[in-house]
């Protein structure tokens, strides 16, 4: 039997890798108009930057992380050995912790200087049951703000996200946008604390998993997906309800700078996300077609402590990411065609295999002058070669016979019209030219 990609995994044929591109160059487009600027982390990390930005409590962490590991470290470790911290990697499962490590690294928010504002795209990876829209590789699309804690910053990201999604095609009405407030580190212990007597009370009635987390940290049974879980922490006290005043006073600007762009949203006080190093702002964005239950094609929020987390100074941050998988079955689901990667702007048929040299010239002339050109390579048979010159889609067609160049001219043929005229073999770009324009 063939070997077959790794369960999770899918190959990015020609014509979703060339979408994928026009994607990500979208994605530059709105976000560069914005200030952000491209940033390329390594896809492996020490295990223990995830562990402290994205918290051990998480199931990111806990659950679905990959190790990446040598072999001669795991014969280390078969033999009963330890291994250093720098030895201890892992594939990122998410990309605010690296890009935060790299600003931190290389100290790109100095004292008093203007916020960072980064932009990423690449795979993630996470030990998940794959299933629609939700694979162990994916290939996300994410920014971050560091140095400025400004509510103008957070509304400005996610009107920013919703623009994108916009532009490349999910229609507005079938798009839902949550926000919410975590908190900080003033009023949210306390709110913790409540959740977790009130989770204490219900002990009885929640998952193990949910009690596990009571101790760590009970803000993730709202992530819960258990159906009685969800119920019963829907009747848990709420953190807009306990917010301190300087929490909520950022909470309001940023909603009032969101009506004041027209962003329509949803309050869900039970919104946490998945990760711990939020603080504040948090948000989601849903769609209503093409994704089932895994509905979310997009979220962030501010993470004010992240970069001590991880050995910084305090510098404020804010960021979001949004998952291509899933944005590319929400597009398909609102009627966006991926383009076919297959293009051609002229196919060259030789009549016989006297013409092969000169088509050869023609088609390197072609390409040096910037035009998609092909031939045939196989011997065909002319009738053969109009077949591959369809199925490369291909624009026009220059037929190269004896009787023809012997004169200094080629048979060139309009594929969409059929049409064809005689023209000198050294008329052939500036006609091509033409023709295209």
């Amino acid at each position: 039997m063939a070997i077959q990609s790794p369960e999770g995994t899918r190959d990015l044929l020609p014509d979703e890798a060339l979408f994928w591109s026009h994607f990500k160059s979208c994605a530059e487009d709105v976000f560069g108009c914005y200030g952000y600027l491209p940033i390329d982390t390594p896809i492996i990390e020490q295990t223990e930057l995830f562990v402290r930005g994205i918290g051990e409590a998480t199931d990111v962490v806990s659950k679905e992380m990959f190790t990446a590991i040598s072999g001669e470290n795991l014969k280390k470790l078969l033999e009963g050995g330890s291994l250093k911290a720098k030895s201890r990697l892992s594939l990122r499962p998410e990309g605010t912790a690296g890009v935060v490590r790299a600003v931190v690294q290389h100290d790109l928010v100095p004292q008093g200087a203007a916020p960072a504002k980064l932009m990423y795209a690449g795979p993630m990876f996470r030990a998940e049951r794959p299933q629609k829209g939700r694979q162990r590789q994916f290939n996300q699309i994410g920014v971050e703000c560091l140095g400025a804690e400004e509510p103008t910053v957070d509304a400005e990201a996610i009107i920013m996200l919703m623009r994108f999604f916009v532009k490349m095609g999910i229609p507005q009405e079938s798009m839902v946008l949550l926000v919410n407030s975590m908190g900080c580190e003033a009023c949210r212990p306390a709110y913790r604390d409540q959740v977790r007597a009130y989770m204490n009370e219900h002990a009885d009635e929640l998952c193990e998993t949910c009690m596990t987390r009571a101790e760590l940290n009970p803000l993730r049974a709202f992530d819960c997906k258990n159906e009685r879980c969800a119920a019963i922490m829907a009747d848990a006290p709420k953190i807009t309800d306990h917010l301190c005043d300087d929490c909520r006073e950022h909470y309001e600007a940023v909603l009032k700078l969101l009506d004041g762009a027209g962003i329509t949203y949803v309050q869900d006080p039970t919104l946490v996300r998945g990760l711990d190093y939020y603080t504040r702002t948090v948000f989601e964005v849903q769609v209503t077609d093409g994704l089932g239950s895994q509905n979310a094609i997009g979220g962030g929020g501010r993470y004010d402590k992240l970069a001590e987390e991880v050995g910084g100074r305090p510098t404020p941050g804010f960021g979001f990411a949004l998952g291509y998988e899933r944005c590319a079955l929400a597009l398909q689901a609102a009627g966006v065609e991926f383009p076919q990667a297959q293009q051609c702007d002229l196919f060259v048929a030789c009549v016989d295999d006297s013409c092969r040299s000169q088509a050869f010239t023609l088609v390197q002339e072609c390409r040096d002058a910037g035009y998609r050109c092909e031939m045939d390579h196989q011997h065909r048979s002319l009738k053969s070669q109009f077949k591959l010159a369809d199925k490369l889609n291909a624009r026009r067609v220059a037929i190269l016979g004896p009787d023809e160049l012997a004169e200094g001219r080629v048979k060139l043929r309009d594929m969409a019209t059929h049409e064809e005229a005689l023209v000198g073999l050294d008329e052939v770009l500036a006609e091509l030219g033409q023709a295209l324009l």
